[in-house]
């Protein structure tokens, strides 16, 4: 069963990001915490994880149709690594109840 919910869960966030242009980690993150009962940073991180082959194919799409900047995406992506860093600093630090 579980994997049933985390495959309606999957569809249902992917339906919801495409259409209104939110990322899924909105409803990924509430749902694999409420109905599949990860704790909060197992939902953060399995969100993170489902994140990079959705990423990958729409940056692949969106250069195809040129609207992909790879100089402002590589300067935005290695200035967070520190933010990262320090998010999972401060997400494992915090209790469940307050994250």
């Amino acid at each position: 069963m579980t994997i049933v919910a985390a495959i309606a869960i999957g569809l249902a966030a992917g339906t919801v990001a495409g259409l209104m242009g939110v990322g899924g980690g909105l409803l990924f993150v509430p749902a694999l915490a409420m109905l599949l009962d990860h704790s909060q940073i197992e939902a953060e991180a399995t969100s993170l994880v489902a994140i990079i082959p959705v990423a990958l194919v729409g940056t692949w799409r969106q250069l195809h149709y040129g609207n992909v900047n790879l100089r402002d995406g590589a300067l935005i992506g290695a200035l967070s690594v520190g933010g990262v860093a320090a998010g999972a600093v401060v997400a494992n630090a915090l209790p469940q109840r307050t994250l």
